[in-house]
């Protein structure tokens, strides 16, 4: 029992850490975009999941805020020649 609590008290404490930002790119014109960019963005430390839409131009990144941080996200999208800005960040 001991060890079920110990287990949920560590998920918790990992979920807490866990972020998601929803992040506008500016420059997308194409598929091979949208995969430039989620590459980078996978690429960065802390970075669980990404997904980047072309329709709507933009990024959805679920990342460990303790391992990384919303201005490496954005260096992550500069770094392949696009621009980024936060929408949100939950």
């Amino acid at each position: 029992m001991k060890k079920l609590i110990i287990l949920g008290l560590l998920l918790l404490s990992l979920d807490a850490a866990t972020k998601t930002a929803i992040i506008k790119v500016v420059g997308m014109t194409c598929p091979l975009c949208t995969t430039a960019i989620k590459k980078s963005l996978k690429q960065t430390k802390g970075v669980i999941k990404a997904k980047v839409i072309l329709n709507t131009k933009k990024a959805t990144v679920v990342y460990d805020n303790k391992k990384t941080s919303k201005k490496s996200l954005l260096e992550a999208i500069k770094k392949v020649g696009y621009k980024g800005k936060f929408v949100s960040v939950q």
